[in-house]
């Protein structure tokens, strides 16, 4: 807060991040734009469960 205390609002904005993934089962790269806490998911669940429950859920991969 400044001295004159003026308050200013704050946004918190997600860390995102363009990565490219290799999908084995299709043969081809895959580049998904994820906040950082996603790409801890991929890399502890795997892509092809994480694309397989993306498709799922509707979103075109």
């Amino acid at each position: 807060m400044s001295f004159s205390n003026k308050k200013t609002k704050r946004r918190f904005e997600p860390n995102l991040q363009k990565k490219r993934y290799y999908l084995p089962s299709e043969k081809r790269w895959v580049t998904l734009t994820l906040s950082t806490k996603a790409m801890k998911t991929i890399s502890k669940n795997g892509i092809e469960t994480v694309v397989a429950d993306m498709r799922r859920n509707g979103v075109k991969v």
